[in-house]
């Protein structure tokens, strides 16, 4: 696989701060690969992106509450007129029709699905690196990555009843997961990419580039 440093000089990528902080490593990842990488808490801003990222720690309510009114509405404005959108852990369950932690709260609806905990009787949260399984391997997400890759989870919560039309991944921990998916224009990673090694910045780089592909098409 070939380095990924500065794979994607120019592409522009909005990263939206739902105010729960760590973005550090994020954007890191992000300038290592040359992106032109803006970290934003303005809905104007978001709204006018065409390649947004939605990262995400800790748990699910606290950025779902930051996210609505102006900023939720300033999202699906960029997805119709076009945008790209990757969610990142909780950002990734964020984009789901609801999670179970703390009681029942709505997501985006961005992605069909709900997010439940993971079953007990293995460690939580699950802390450390996990394989991919039943990958959709022609998808252009995946496109220079090998067979059974690994990829750094840090989660207690995860999709669990997702449509095998959005599946593009699996992981198991303790049960069989969705640990990526995707739809149209917007997708997720159950893990975080930007602490997964030169398989977290291939994948990024990949998005960004599909993104960047489908804007220079206009």
């Amino acid at each position: 696989m070939s380095d990924p440093r500065s794979a994607a000089p120019g592409h522009r990528v909005v990263v939206i701060d739902a105010g729960v902080g760590n973005l550090g490593n994020l954007m890191r990842a992000l300038a290592h690969l040359g992106a032109e990488a803006e970290l934003t808490v303005d809905p104007e801003v978001v709204a006018g992106a065409r390649c947004l990222v939605l990262p995400g720690v800790g748990a699910f309510r606290p950025p779902r509450e930051n996210l609505r009114g102006e900023m939720e509405t300033a999202v699906r404005r960029a997805l119709d007129a076009g945008a790209y959108l990757l969610g990142i852990c909780v950002g990734y369950q964020l984009l789901f029709d609801a999670s179970d932690e703390f009681g029942s709260t709505d997501g985006l609806g961005l992605l069909p699905g709900q997010v439940q905990r993971l079953p007990d009787g293995v460690s939580l949260p699950q802390i450390g690196w996990n394989q991919l399984v039943d990958v959709r391997d022609e998808h252009p997400l995946f496109r220079g990555l090998e067979a059974g890759s690994h990829f750094y989870f840090v989660h207690t919560y995860a999709p669990l009843e997702v449509p095998e039309s959005a599946v593009l991944a699996r992981a198991k921990h303790g049960t069989t997961f969705v640990a990526v998916a995707g739809r149209d224009r917007v997708f997720g990673t159950q893990f975080h990419p930007e602490k997964s090694g030169a398989n977290g910045l291939r994948l990024i780089e990949n998005f960004l580039e599909m993104a960047h592909e489908a804007d220079s098409s206009h």
